[in-house]
């Protein structure tokens, strides 16, 4: 009885919008409590993810992301993207496509992305002849494109709960920003080809070769990026959190003291903006991995997967509705969120069922991408709505055709694991 009220309790609590790491922290405490476990278990936990060296990545990342956000860096981007691929048939729309998916790898936010670069892209493909439901459409599916990309903070954090769960099978940071590249890819090369399609007429930029260079003259500095932290890391030459620091420090510098885009008064408001979301991801995974040692040591995976399984007979059919559940849970739950809550649950019970760790991370975030805006409750379909002051009804039939574009891109990743396990030699 006092279970089923406690239950009932967290739930009301969740409903009346209190935070999300107060309900995961009560019911870690209530279960430890229960278990007659000492309560400092939970203080441990936070000292023990402290200790993670591959922990530093996240806050840097975020503070290299915010910096560009707040500098001119996306509007060089996209100058330059559009100088380089503008005479192409829907080169303005491939720009979008990549300038977005950049943006967003290194935010790690696609509702970021959309406040962002909404305000240069829309205009411009409304200009060059583009309908109006493509734009839209375009700028509110494609930053979540960037999700499987290094160095976007959902791969590092899937890396990083998989760690604790003691599962057998390595996953590695470095292992989930190898094995999102292809099944990102493919999302792309889909998009393009739509975009391709949809274009048809538009109006195409003539090449320039002096526009091109001056482009290229004005982001020499933000050219490097992605070379500092993929090559470095691919490479060898950089481990993780060392590519975060250095990008970090690069992007400080550019945008600080280079270009001076970001006044000295104003770095503080920065760095307090970056670090609030990541006291929240780090606050949230904390109490999350406490209570998953609470659900380990009580078996719930065990039982979850007899329970699973009892009524599931393939790995085929517990994929079809994994990806389901997992659309329905991305237009509720925040991508961090669903990652620090899910995983300990859903890993153990795919590992049953003979699924890669790394493939099921692959999964999980592409379905979570496009759950951000799956009608009717997505939340960049509200971000988009309010950015571009379009009717609500009108965002959701803009980004169906892309919805069901990237759904059939979830499918062929779900079952095709070659695309998320060749990179890492296990395809």
């Amino acid at each position: 009885m006092a279970v089923m009220l406690i239950a009932l309790g967290l739930i009301l609590l969740a409903l009346i919008g209190t935070p999300l790491f107060v309900i995961i922290g009560a019911s870690a405490l209530w279960g430890f409590y229960q278990s007659e476990i000492d309560l400092s278990v939970v203080a441990i936990e936070f000292f023990r993810i402290a200790e993670m060296p591959v922990l530093l990545a996240i806050p840097l990342f975020t503070f290299a992301g915010y910096l560009l956000s707040e500098s001119n860096a996306p509007y060089r981007l996209v100058r330059l993207t559009r100088a380089l691929l503008g005479w192409m048939p829907g080169g303005l729309a491939f720009v979008s496509l990549i300038a977005c998916a950049l943006f967003t790898a290194f935010t790690g936010a696609s509702g970021v992305t959309i406040v962002a670069l909404g305000a240069l892209l829309y205009p411009a493909l409304m200009e060059s002849g583009y309908k109006q439901n493509f734009s839209l459409g375009l700028v509110t599916t494609s930053g979540s494109l960037g999700l499987l990309f290094a160095p976007a903070l959902p791969l590092i954090l899937y890396a990083v709960v998989a760690q604790q769960m003691g599962i057998g099978v390595s996953v590695s940071v470095d292992d989930m920003f190898l094995a999102g590249i292809l099944p990102g890819l493919l999302m792309l090369v889909l998009l393009v080809g739509w975009s391709l399609w949809s274009s048809r007429g538009a109006t195409l930029h003539p090449f320039s070769r002096v526009e091109a260079l001056d482009a290229m003259r004005k982001a020499i500095w933000e050219i490097p990026l992605p070379i500092i932290v993929l090559g470095g890391v691919y490479s060898g030459y950089f481990a993780i959190s060392e590519a975060a620091a250095v990008t970090a420090f690069y992007v400080l510098v550019v945008e600080v003291f280079i270009h001076q885009e970001i006044p000295l008064r104003k770095l503080p408001g920065v760095m307090r903006e970056s670090m609030l979301l990541v006291g929240g991801i780090l606050v949230i995974l904390g109490l999350s991995l406490a209570s998953t040692n609470y659900l380990i040591d009580a078996e719930i995976p065990t039982q979850l997967f007899e329970w699973v399984s009892a009524r599931v007979s393939d790995p085929l059919t517990f994929l079809m509705l994994l990806n389901v559940f997992l659309l329905v849970l991305g237009t509720m739950l925040d991508i961090f969120s669903a990652l620090v809550l899910m995983v300990p649950l859903l890993l153990p019970v795919a590992v049953q069922y003979g699924i890669d760790p790394v493939h099921l991370g692959i999964i999980f975030l592409a379905n979570m991408q496009i759950g951000y805006f799956t009608p009717p409750v997505g939340m960049n379909l509200f971000i988009a709505s309010y950015r571009f002051e379009r009717p609500i009804i009108q965002i959701y039939l803009a980004t169906l055709p892309w919805f069901f574009i990237l759904f059939g891109a979830v499918l062929i990743i779900t079952y095709w694991p070659f695309l998320s396990l060749a990179l890492l030699g296990r395809g």
